[in-house]
């Protein structure tokens, strides 16, 4: 299985690159005034407005640092009706990927119910990297809020 790499902190993280719709350069985030911690903004995908976490921010209280290898990991996320919506993922480092057999990833032993989207680790010659589920970053408050229906006029 293919995964994308990224770092929180000094930390080591993959996410499954089957749900990865592209991988885009750091652009222009348009910030949503009052939004909740970790929700960085709009930004524009050929033509459309898609939301952007940042991960840095939604884990460790901090937003990711601005550098050549912060990317935007584009998404498919569950919107919770049965559909699929494209969501942005500010993440650190996001410039490398590892073939791994997902059973070599185990409980880490640790349940967080804050932080449902950390999966099983792995231990490799560079250390401790641990699976993100994409699927669950958001709780579904914040979901909503992201994929809500545009009102009909």
């Amino acid at each position: 299985m293919l995964f994308l790499l990224f770092q929180l902190g000094q930390d080591r993280y993959a996410l499954d690159a089957a749900g990865i719709a592209e991988v885009l350069p750091l652009v222009e985030i348009t910030p949503i005034p009052q939004a909740p911690m970790g929700v960085a903004g709009l930004f524009n995908y050929r033509g459309a407005p898609v939301p952007a976490i940042d991960l840095s921010a939604l884990a460790l209280g901090q937003p990711a640092r601005r550098r050549l290898s912060t990317r935007i990991v584009l998404v498919h996320y569950p919107d919770g009706q049965g559909d699929s919506r494209k969501l942005g993922l500010i993440a650190e480092k996001a410039t490398e990927t590892m073939r791994a057999d997902p059973g070599n990833f185990t409980d880490s032993g640790v349940n967080n119910k804050a932080t449902p989207y950390l999966g099983p680790v792995m231990a490799d010659a560079r250390g401790v990297v641990q699976w993100v589920d994409a699927r669950t970053l958001l709780p579904p408050a914040l979901r909503d809020m992201l994929f809500q229906e545009p009102a009909a006029s």
